[in-house]
């Protein structure tokens, strides 16, 4: 029986430069009426002409005719000025993100001091620019990086009082028990890789490089926190994919990159997850703040970000259809499985 829900949003994706942009591109927007675009570019993307140069080449990958659009981002870096995100703010970025330095993919120019940024947080709040945060402290454990990173981000939620934040791709149960804590003007994405996977997964028999990320998927104790909150309907917790696709050559290496390509599959592997939960897919005939996959997918994300929400429609069809093992070279997640859900041609308007 086919599925119409709202148009989902990915509200933390990946789509890298030319010429890898375009495959990337295609693939979120088949599925997604939104993304919001990450913005660890080389060079980063922290002036307003970069900024709408990347959004031009990321519409000529959509072409015309397709109702996708991309959200801008900024790169939050040491030395940014609040006249620079005022210029952003008026090119059409909608946030700017926080990469401590070193944490993931091209983030060798990120954050060491947090405090001397306060002019571009001041300016942020002022412009009502949401704040987007990899947490993860430099250095610390792997499994303790992120939890390592909470100090810092209560600090920035204190200092700026009217400051929208949200907790990038959570991957603990520990962080998410913080978030409880926060006021309602943080939120949290998660993604459908940390809902599925676990440490074991990715080193626990063979090691598994396309199961590698960052923040690492955790113990079983994290996951099922993560299953648990997103089945809970908690509105401050929607849907990111981190989709993050790197050449197979760069993730099967001595020194692989992080990142999950998840983009092709999110939405039929999240539609499976809700199902095994006995919860529904559509927001049809339920009550406010219900959990369901139209809600994850199509609403908080969007509601917290004061966006209005997608007037058009996809519908999934129960139509098993095989991943590839591959995407013009790029390794998807769950390569090789059979998904039950696909997406019907041409959505409702």
């Amino acid at each position: 029986m086919p599925v119409s829900l709202r148009a989902p949003d990915d509200f933390h994706v990946h789509f890298r430069q030319p010429p890898l942009l375009g495959t990337i591109v295609s693939d979120t927007a088949r599925w997604f009426g939104r993304a919001l675009v990450m913005p660890n570019t080389v060079p980063p993307i922290t002036t307003a002409d970069r900024l709408a140069a990347y959004r031009r080449d990321i519409e000529a990958a959509v072409g015309e005719g397709c109702p996708f659009e991309p959200l801008l981002t900024f790169k939050v870096v040491q030395g940014l000025a609040d006249e620079q995100v005022r210029a952003l703010a008026a090119a059409g970025a909608i946030g700017g993100k926080l990469y401590p330095q070193g944490v993931t993919t091209h983030s060798e120019d990120g954050v060491f001091d947090v405090a001397s940024l306060a002019a571009v947080f001041e300016a942020m709040e002022e412009l009502d620019l949401v704040l987007e945060i990899h947490a993860e402290a430099p250095g610390a454990f792997s499994l303790d990086r992120e939890i390592a990173y909470l100090p810092t981000v209560e600090w920035i939620v204190r200092r700026f009082s009217h400051l929208r934040i949200v907790i990038e791709h959570v991957s603990s149960r520990d962080m998410l028990a913080a978030l409880a804590d926060l006021p309602p003007r943080v939120a949290a994405t998660v993604t459908v890789h940390h809902l599925l996977l676990t440490l074991d997964d990715v080193i626990g028999g063979d090691l598994r490089p396309h199961h590698f990320c960052k923040p690492i998927a955790k113990r079983s104790a994290d996951r099922d926190a993560l299953c648990a909150a997103v089945l809970s309907g908690d509105p401050r917790v929607f849907f990111g994919s981190d989709s993050a696709p790197h050449p197979r050559s760069a993730k099967e290496s001595d020194c692989g990159c992080a990142g999950i390509y998840t983009a092709p599959v999110a939405v039929p592997l999240l539609a499976e997850f809700f199902e095994r939960a006995g919860l529904p897919l559509t927001e049809s005939a339920l009550p406010p703040q219900s959990a369901c996959l139209e809600s994850f997918v199509s609403r908080w994300g969007a509601e917290f970000y004061r966006l209005p929400l997608n007037e058009r429609t996809i519908t999934l069809s129960e139509s098993q259809w095989v991943v590839p093992d591959d995407y013009d070279g790029v390794v998807p997640f769950r390569s090789g499985a059979k998904l039950r859900y696909d997406i019907a041609t041409g959505g409702e308007a």
